[in-house]
């Protein structure tokens, strides 16, 4: 049978139907973009003749990076089957005879994600971009739940919680995985990264496999490493040179920045920053990912699993330690199988972009199966280790006597709480702690502390100390306001204690940073007769604590007992987030595609002083543009008053949407609202 090779004049990709049928058209319809192991359509036109069923042949190449290799996946050789092979690369026709040749086309679900050039007969080239496929069963990422895709592959925003475990405080954040340039920008970290710029025909090879691309990422988020990568951290009070973390409403600002300026860092992020990022960029690779919060986070340099704090009497605590409880940390988890484990360990796993330690000699994190944090498997690809000590590390404090001798101090503050992250489908939290750790005090935990050698942990006496401590606060504790919080002391022991009292308050960063002292109080005698107690107020009042809080809004509150009989010493700890006022968002008009609505958006200043500088910015995947929108005021708004702007926009898709809004001003910083849009068509 002789061969005929076809007679190409012109071809169509078709964007517009396999952008939609592979789930990639709102990165837009000028380009083919599409998922592996699941075939999109080509149309041929033919010049003469027609194309004959098992006559006609096809050569077809498929090549990506700069050193396509067959060996390495980056390069792929084939011809037409019958019918398509979702196993590997494969064409087939599923057109009858005629002068219109409509080609399917499949890549392997395990080929190397990125740009792509097929050549049909050595003649004709074009170019498409490769995603990973969480919709095909044997891609490594699938998930069987349209909900679940729905919420961590293609939602453009989402919620992450901050503030503190007694008090979540959600934040409306804009991922804009989809909007222009971001595929782009993402492709480019690929590009950028030192392990592609060393051996870029193995890195390419890499990109078959999420385990290794996630990697990356962790690494490329942050620029602790000089690698061109994303974010510059700052976690200081003053942020010169860039824009404070708070200011960020969204990912697509940072990345276009970073993509825009020959790749330099973007400054300024934190934890939250970073891993919000690095959930935009999963999710445009088409990686399912979601953020997740920590509530009292250790950070364990030494890799005991003990945070060691010392106080001295005043209940002042000694800094020298690199070992910090952080009052939130944030995190990504990604959805993939781990064949390079033992089975069972496939599904979520954790990395984190931001950096704090070194791994494998770079500034990365992960990614590690949760399911092998709450087993204890320490030895677990990758950073096992240093994510179980982040939820699981014990916390010691040891009271330091003006004579030199120590006591260890009674507490009950426990690290890795109520790790959160945004509920499928619904803005609550939803609380995953159970996904890392077994029930406080079950017998599965024991066996897991056992594992993991975390001896401190296993040698905890449930003792019941004679002296108890605990603080209670008032609710609804505003900015703006004076208040009081109490310390309340009781004795079940039989006997009369004499006990020093020291009610301490300070400013206090996110990460454990102790700042400035916003009200101190010092009892040198309180006496507690047999089951008796007291309740102590510290006032706070605003006129102390205004110029010492951070843009976190925290206040530490710690309260040290000391038996001066005994020199026992019990202590309890706790946080206040202090409520920003709140952003009134009303929408006017109609909202529907491509038609103008304007945001009225309305804020009482709560404080005794006026504001000035004052500016709304608002921001949201398809309602803005792709880029934010700000209206400044004229004039400062006084104590009492109303700050009231209308902002228009105009939405380009329809669905339901986030609009998030952003106050700044001189006193309060970054205060944050948003609101649900449903866009009709």
């Amino acid at each position: 049978v002789l061969e005929d090779a076809l007679v190409i004049i012109t071809w169509d990709l078709a964007c517009q139907f396999n952008n939609t049928d592979h789930h990639t058209e709102l990165n837009g319809t000028d380009r083919l973009i599409v998922r592996r192991g699941q075939a999109f359509t080509i149309n041929l036109y033919l010049n003469s003749g027609s194309y004959q069923p098992g006559y006609s042949q096809l050569h077809i190449t498929a090549e990506t990076g700069p050193q396509p290799e067959e060996q390495y996946g980056t390069r792929a050789v084939f011809g037409l089957s019958n019918e398509i092979d979702d196993t590997c690369w494969s064409a087939a026709v599923s057109s009858p005879p005629g002068d219109t040749v409509c080609l399917s086309v499949c890549a392997a679900p395990d080929a190397p994600i990125g740009r792509y050039v097929l050549t049909l007969d050595g003649r004709i080239q074009f170019d498409f971009t490769l995603l990973f496929n969480p919709w095909c069963p044997r891609d490594v990422v699938y998930i069987d739940s349209e909900e679940k895709l729905a919420e961590y592959v293609l939602a453009q925003d989402g919620i992450i919680f901050r503030g503190d475990a007694e008090y979540p405080v959600p934040l409306a954040w804009y991922f804009g995985q989809f909007e222009e340039g971001i595929l782009d920008a993402c492709l480019r970290i690929l590009d950028m990264n030192p392990k592609h710029r060393r051996n870029p025909g193995k890195d390419c090879s890499g990109r078959r496999n999420v385990i290794y691309v996630t990697r990356v990422l962790s690494a490329m988020i942050n620029s602790n490493d000089r690698d061109y990568g994303v974010l510059e951290g700052c976690w200081k009070d003053t942020f010169d040179g860039g824009m404070s973390p708070m200011s960020w409403r969204g990912s697509v600002q940072i990345l276009r920045t970073w993509s825009s300026t020959s790749c330099l860092p973007v400054r300024f992020g934190q934890c939250w920053v970073f891993a919000a990022v690095a959930c935009s960029v999963s999710r445009a690779l088409g990686i399912p990912c979601r953020v997740v919060t920590n509530y009292y986070s250790a950070h364990d340099t030494n890799s005991n699993l003990v945070i060691e704090r010392y106080l001295n009497e005043k209940g002042e605590i000694d800094s020298s330690t690199r070992d910090m409880i952080w009052n939130y940390h944030c995190w990504v988890e990604s959805w993939m199988t781990r064949p390079d484990l033992p089975p069972g360990f496939d599904g979520w796993q954790a990395s984190d972009p931001t950096p704090q330690e070194k791994s494998e000699g770079v500034f990365c994190c992960g990614p590690v199966p949760v399911r092998a944090i709450k087993e204890g498997e320490l030895t677990f690809k990758y950073d096992a280790a240093f994510v179980f000590a982040e939820v699981n590390a014990d916390l010691v404090y040891t009271l330091k006597y003006n004579d030199g001798s120590t006591r260890k101090i009674v507490n009950d503050q426990k690290v890795g709480q109520k790790i959160s992250t945004k509920s499928v489908g619904r803005d609550e939290r939803e609380d995953i702690t159970h996904l890392y750790k077994y029930p406080e005090g079950s017998a599965e935990e024991r066996q897991v502390f056992e594992k993991a050698n975390h001896q401190n942990k296993l040698l905890q006496q449930k003792g019941n100390p004679g002296l108890h401590i605990t603080i209670k606060l008032s609710t609804g504790i505003r900015k703006g306001c004076d208040f009081d919080v109490f310390a309340i002391v009781s004795n079940n022991t039989e006997e009369n204690k004499k006990c020093r009292l020291v009610f301490a308050s300070r400013a206090v960063s996110y990460n454990g940073i102790i700042g400035r002292e916003c009200g101190f109080k010092d009892l040198l005698n309180v006496e507690l007769a047999p089951g008796g107690g007291e309740k102590v107020p510290l006032s706070l009042n605003y006129s102390k604590y205004c110029t010492n809080l951070t843009e976190d809004n925290l206040i530490r509150l710690g309260a040290l007992l000391i038996d001066y009989s005994t020199k026992e010493a019990v202590m309890a700890m706790r946080d206040i987030v202090l409520d920003d006022p709140e952003i009134k968002i009303r929408i006017l008009g109609e909202p529907k595609e491509k038609r103008k609505l304007a945001a009225e958006l309305t804020l009482q200043n709560p404080l005794p002083e006026p504001l000035q500088g004052c500016c709304f910015t608002i921001e949201g995947a398809n309602l803005t543009g792709g880029s934010s929108i700000a209206e400044k005021l004229a004039s400062p708004i006084e104590p009492g008053q109303e700050a009231k702007v209308k902002i228009y926009f105009t939405p380009t898709q329809s669905g339901l949407r986030k609009l998030v809004v952003d106050f700044d001003s001189d006193k309060l910083g970054h205060v944050r609202g948003y609101k649900n849009v449903i866009i009709g068509k």
